[in-house]
């Protein structure tokens, strides 16, 4: 039966499988179009820190507003692998990473379209969490592997 209660084992799955891929996609909108935007992402303290480039300006429609933050290995999954994806959501603020947290980010492009890349960095406290998982007929004797 379902809840509005979010599952706890849902989340703390939908936090292993983020760390599983090193990029994924923000979502909010932008003079009242929505738009996605690629970004780097951490972990750290159940919060999911970004990086993205600071030239497209899209960090501005994204800090103090709620966002959505999805990744998913739909384009990598091997035959033998479920794929899935998850996402979070929550207010998003801009802020400075520690060096731990820069380290852990790990470096950056170099260009971006051309430009010399600029980081930008942004912090999302989820108040959601969401997992789903596509299984083939195959597949599906293989979701334990998850």
């Amino acid at each position: 039966m379902p809840t509005d209660e979010p599952d706890e084992q849902d989340e703390q799955l939908a936090y292993e499988l983020l760390g599983r891929t090193a990029y994924g996609r923000v979502a909010t909108s932008m003079r009242a179009l929505p738009f996605l935007a690629a970004a780097r992402h951490i972990v750290v303290d159940g919060r999911i820190l970004l990086r993205m480039h600071k030239g497209y300006g899209y960090h501005q429609a994204c800090i103090g507003s709620v966002v959505a933050y999805g990744a998913d290995n739909l384009n990598s999954a091997g035959t033998r692998t479920a794929r899935w994806t998850v996402q979070f959501v929550g207010v998003c603020e801009a802020i400075e990473p520690s060096n731990d947290e820069l380290e852990l980010f790990g470096p950056g492009p170099h260009y971006v379209d051309g430009e010399l890349y600029d980081p930008v960095y942004l912090r999302i406290e989820p108040q959601l969490a969401t997992v789903h998982t596509l299984h083939g007929g195959r597949d599906r004797q293989l979701q334990r592997l998850l």
